[in-house]
């Protein structure tokens, strides 16, 4: 669905209260109800690695379960941490994978492997998932970025989070960058950071002078790639291209949150990561099809807990808990969902074993993921780990397996072909990769 006035002025229309007159029920019939409607995926990525038994896989009454306790969900038979309250109330939305297994215990090469399906060795220049779903299911002449990604900790592999072989053309556009030693915290810092920096025309400047300007700085560019075809030329001129579309269309209001109640910015949760949740529900809205969503606390790395991690565990979780259930409902609410897969995963697990310092180390061999929304059988699991989630028992998913899934509830042919930095077709997922087709509905 394009960004047009009609749905613009409808948006904003809600977002200033008037909820409550009975017109959101019909917007979401009516929203949901659109044929022409691409789905759109937002990936919630916990930076860092969570500990799959200390959120989706506990393991009460054994040595390596810790303190946390089980909770019911609102599926019989389901049960996750007591510290996601909310996210058990939509248990009927999610699923989860418990039996997630890859041989990846390096924080870069498993972001690697997981954001593209392959390993990161050799020439290939494999593009992130994020940038093959704009791709295939984003727009040429799209006002907004068909990618973007809020909050992203890039340190450990910056590739992992590029184009690759597909060019930039297909990069992120990129809002409120983690780096070492930053906080997410309060919400002065959460305002400030998921601000996109000089959207707005210079003092001074009325838009007929900056159009001729840009007109001029065309010509330029033009001549000097024609003369210089190769990437470095090809990246800069789309770069400039990119942000003039974006600063010239009134779409780019989606990029701000001051028009958003007071209460639904409080339910999402007034930090980096809950409003980042509520940026992208409007950036989806706005037909953007995919979003990444960084969770990873002081640093950008909270989730890597070698040291303290319950309680770093119980804080990150409550920051997940109020920002995935807001998001969902608001996707709800609005008639989103159906057409728009969540996808909850960080780049391996943590040790069953509990260290010396109450930490838990890095665990590839078993650990957990989460699928939900629209192309999605929720209230599910599969697979299944040990008594002391040392090992998959039943059912083991490989990363390439997952993320055939997500393509599919995406509505993307995994074995789609693309043509890499090295000449050779590059399938989207490797030929033969099976979807978990249980999850598909």
């Amino acid at each position: 669905m394009a960004f047009d006035r009609r749905h613009f002025l409808r948006g904003a229309s809600l977002s200033v209260g008037v909820t409550l007159s009975g017109w959101l029920g019909r917007l979401a019939t009516a929203t949901a109800k659109e044929r022409t409607r691409k789905r759109a995926c937002i990936l919630l990525w916990m930076n860092g690695g969570p500990s799959q038994m200390d959120t989706f896989d506990l393991k009460p009454g054994h040595e390596n379960g810790g303190p946390f306790r089980e909770a019911a969900t609102a599926v019989p038979g389901i049960k996750i941490s007591e510290h996601l309250p909310k996210i058990a109330e939509r248990m009927n939305h999610v699923s989860l994978v418990r039996s997630m297994t890859s041989k990846e215990g390096d924080h870069g090469l498993a972001t690697f492997l997981n954001h593209t399906g392959y390993s990161s060795r050799g020439p290939i220049r494999y593009p992130s998932i994020g940038s093959t779903v704009s791709k295939e299911l984003g727009s040429d002449d799209a006002a907004l970025p068909n990618f973007v990604s809020i909050a992203p900790f890039r340190a450990f592999n910056p590739a992992a989070h590029g184009p690759g072989f597909l060019g930039p053309r297909y990069a992120p556009l990129i809002v409120g960058e983690s780096t070492f030693g930053q906080q997410q915290g309060a919400l002065t810092d959460a305002s400030k950071a998921l601000q996109v920096e000089d959207l707005a025309l210079p003092g001074g400047i009325k838009p007929e002078r900056f159009d001729a300007r840009w007109e001029l700085a065309v010509d330029f560019q033009r001549d000097f790639a024609a003369s210089h075809p190769d990437p470095a030329a090809k990246s800069h001129q789309t770069a400039y291209e990119r942000a003039s579309r974006l600063m010239r269309s009134a779409t780019a209001a989606a990029l701000k949150l001051d028009d958003e109640p007071a209460k639904l910015r409080d339910a999402y949760g007034r930090n980096v990561f809950g409003q980042g949740c509520l940026l992208a529900r409007r950036l989806v809205e706005g037909g953007v099809p995919f979003v990444e969503v960084s969770l990873g606390g002081a640093g950008g790395v909270g989730w890597d807990t070698h040291t303290d991690n319950f309680e770093r565990v119980k804080t990150l979780s409550n920051d997940l808990d109020a920002g995935w259930s807001a998001l969902t409902d608001d996707l709800k609410d609005r008639g989103l969902l159906d057409s728009t897969v969540i996808v909850w995963m960080g780049e391996f697990g943590r040790t069953p074993k509990i260290n010396g310092s109450s930490g838990r180390d890095h665990y590839p061999y078993a650990w957990s993921a989460a699928l939900a929304g629209g192309g999605v059988k929720g209230g599910r699991v599969v697979g299944k780990t040990g008594l002391d989630g040392m090992t998959v028992e039943d059912r083991p998913v490989s990363v390439p397996t997952f993320l055939a899934t997500v393509c599919k509830a995406l509505g993307i042919a995994p074995d789609t072909q693309n043509m890499s930095n090295t000449g050779r077709p590059i399938p989207i997922i490797e030929n033969g990769t099976k979807a978990v087709d249980e999850l598909l509905a």
